[in-house]
């Protein structure tokens, strides 16, 4: 079962730790600190919610390797790098490689605080998507060889007259088809069966798939 989302705080300095999660818990946002990077890769786990707020320099593992480490893994939670003046140019690279964003020494509370929150709001929209596209998967493996085609033909914006045609059967039994689709795949129109698709960013089967 996935937790509860959490700004995580990777910081070797127990102080900044603190203080981060006393300003977090103060408008609402639920963290937790970890002193090294080896601490919060050892304790990772692939259902946890939220963001990570990491510095950059730190003892043992910085704060570049560890997020390194988690892209290895698939971690696809946001994360915010703290950094200090000359480390600007290091936390710009891991833009480029993923990372959500950086926020410089010393930061302003409410913007770092703004800044989570949006990396929060981002990671439940990610999580929605990933929702919904496993729902609508789960969905299309229901349906039969038959059912796909006629699926594809009505996604093409074909009646049934047409679809009877081109697959050679009945209009009474394109109908039947119709109806299971709309059923297995929850829609009640051939607008929401492409809006699922849609919001899901799944395409309707191949001919055949």
């Amino acid at each position: 079962m996935s937790q509860s989302p959490l700004a995580h705080i990777v910081d070797d300095d127990e102080a900044i730790r603190d203080a981060l999660e006393w300003l977090f818990q103060s408008r609402g946002v639920q963290s937790r600190g970890w002193a090294s990077g080896e601490d919060f890769l050892a304790a990772w786990e692939t259902d946890w919610r939220g963001c990570i707020v990491l510095d950059i320099r730190m003892n043992g593992m910085n704060g570049l390797a560890c997020f390194d480490a988690l892209r290895e893994r698939a971690c696809a939670l946001p994360v915010i790098f703290l950094t200090g003046h000359g480390d600007v140019p290091m936390a710009v690279s891991a833009l480029k490689n993923g990372a959500y964003d950086f926020v410089e020494k010393p930061f302003n509370d409410n913007d770092l605080v703004d800044l989570v929150v949006k990396a929060l709001e981002l990671d439940a929209r990610n999580q929605a998507e990933i929702a919904t596209r496993d729902t609508v998967a789960q969905r299309l493996a229901k349906l039969t060889g038959r059912e796909k085609e006629v699926m594809e033909l009505i996604l093409a914006g074909k009646f049934n007259k047409v679809i009877a045609d081109e697959l050679n059967i009945s209009m009474r039994t394109v109908e039947v088809h119709r109806a299971r689709v709309f059923d297995k795949m929850g829609v009640r129109s051939a607008v929401e069966l492409a809006q699922a698709l849609a919001a899901s960013g799944l395409r309707g089967p191949q001919e055949g798939g």
